[in-house]
């Protein structure tokens, strides 16, 4: 497509896919061309309200229009977008918007029964000039120092639609797009940069391993604050021409309702998703083509389930992480085994390879990030002289490309001298019937150093069943010596288990 900034594939969008539905959110149903038009009324209004190029935008709000116009036309304007993750408590919000130097909040005024701006004025911080409050499940109410979303878009009028248009064709390739925070698992989370032109590469390439077009129709339920959601979601969207159609909260009826009400072709989520949509009774979901999943250890059994009962003509897994989005996908044709046990080859211009024992993944090209905020020790730390960004993720590569995580550097405990990596095992038990879900944690053992406890979600299981079904599988040392069983582990949004609240319960 050659578009290499973020404004020009909206306009692209419009221009090649006018009228065709681009965006539907309830009763909001938007063309490309009314997109591109609404987009560039939130970019002027970003504007009147002094907004400049290079400026800071943060958003946080769930799954909606909202989302997506407010993000589409920061960017149109010359901002910089600065997505915050809708779980984060008051004060961790207040921390992205110091460190971020944020001109502009746009905040759900309410979500999930929670007033997230009134929770951040609690903490006293000074907000940004500009907060615009949009009332998601409550009538607008006026609160003192912030715009409703109306009244922002009102502001739009003081600003020539030209200069939006200038500030559009001012972005370059090579300007920051937006800084996403990591999720955090472990320590505080760094502001990763990307820019324009990685944004665009990356969704093009998962657009092509997904084949991805304009005769599809996308349930984003990833969400949009995650790189998943905006840059595999949003933007394969406006490069494609498929429609988005957001979920603000996943309900696995509700998604059904969508499923079949939408003719929803694309859906892309964690394994737990489709584990959920296969124990409802069968609805008519004869329009999915596509499901991309990972974050996740993900068993064949679900894959094969996957096509034969929920209809999906390609299942793919992939692998990615915040500091480069997405580095290896599974393609269509590849057999359920390779689909399950790899995460895919490379992608988007990457070159993936195993560094030092045991073996970390190391990836590079011209799609990894920018840096982090702020925070040049950081940078050099994850990303070497020679340009290989170090993942903390452990794996093997194939003879083919395919990669295999086994892993993470800090997941990785000792047992009796042995190193254990959780996924392995993970992988093992997913395949017990009645497991639903699984985590793997070391936990202090005196004789051995550490041991295996298995957390698992599941039916009609003992611990010595657990126990049992891995020793014949698995080496001695690798074989959980306890089991507790929970009705759900805790995830984050991209749904990767914290393990350290699990650590935290061993103790």
């Amino acid at each position: 497509m050659g578009q290499t900034t973020i404004p020009a594939v909206v306009r692209a969008a419009a221009a090649k896919f006018g009228s065709a539905e681009a965006l539907v959110d309830g009763p909001l149903r938007l063309g490309f061309a009314d997109l591109l038009e609404r987009v560039q009324t939130v970019a002027r209004a970003f504007a009147a309200r002094g907004v400049q190029p290079g400026d800071r935008v943060a958003i946080t709000l769930p799954n909606t229009h909202h989302w997506v116009l407010t993000a589409l036309g920061a960017l149109y304007a010359g901002a910089t977008l600065v997505p915050v993750n809708t779980r984060f408590t008051a004060a961790e919000t207040v921390d992205l918007l110091v460190r971020s130097r944020a001109k502009a909040l746009v905040v759900a005024a309410d979500f999930l029964g929670t007033d997230r701006h009134a929770a951040i004025v609690a903490t006293g911080a000074q907000l940004p000039d500009t907060v615009v409050r949009v009332p998601l499940e409550q009538p607008h109410h006026a609160v003192e120092g912030t715009l409703s979303w109306d009244e922002f878009l009102a502001e739009a009028g003081r600003v020539p639609l030209a200069d939006a248009e200038a500030r559009a064709d001012a972005v370059q390739p090579g300007d920051v797009s937006d800084i996403l925070f990591t999720s955090g698992t472990t320590g505080r989370s760094k502001g990763v940069l990307s820019a324009h032109r990685q944004v665009v590469d990356v969704a093009e390439a998962w657009a092509d391993c997904g084949r991805v077009t304009a005769d599809d129709r996308y349930l984003v339920i990833n969400p949009f604050f995650h790189s998943f959601g905006y840059k595999a979601g949003i933007v394969v969207g406006l490069l494609t021409g498929a429609t988005i159609v957001p979920q603000a909260v996943f309900d696995v009826r509700a998604a059904l309702d969508l499923i079949e009400r939408e003719r929803i072709s694309v859906l892309p989520g964690a394994p737990t998703i489709f584990q959920s949509l296969l124990r409802e009774p069968r609805r008519d979901v004869s329009s999915l083509r596509l499901a991309v999943t990972g974050a996740a250890d993900v068993p064949a059994a679900l894959v094969r389930r996957m096509r034969a009962e929920l209809g999906f003509e390609i299942v793919l897994t992939a692998y990615g992480l915040t500091e480069a989005v997405v580095v290896t996908m599974c393609r269509p044709g590849d057999d359920a085994e390779l689909v399950a046990k790899t995460s895919g080859r490379a992608t988007a211009g990457f070159e993936v390879g195993i560094h030092g024992s045991p073996g970390e993944v190391v990836v590079r090209g011209p799609n990894v990030m920018l840096g982090y905020l702020d925070d040049a020790e950081a940078t050099a730390k994850a990303v070497d002289e020679d340009g290989w960004l170090h993942t903390g993720d452990v794996g093997e590569l194939d003879a083919a490309g395919n990669l295999t995580l086994t892993g993470r550097l800090k997941d990785m405990y000792i047992c009796g001298g042995f190193n254990v990596y959780p996924a392995e095992v993970e992988h093992a038990l997913n395949e017990l019937g009645g497991v639903r879900d699984v985590a793997v944690v070391g936990v202090p053992d005196e004789r051995l150093g550490e041991v295996g406890k298995a957390f698992v979600v599941g039916d009609g299981l003992t611990d010595a069943d657990v126990v049992a079904f891995c020793r014949e599988r698995l080496a001695n040392y690798k074989t959980p010596r306890f089991v507790a069983f929970v009705d759900e582990l805790p995830r984050n949004a991209s749904g990767k288990v914290l393990k350290r609240l699990l650590s935290k319960e061993t103790k």
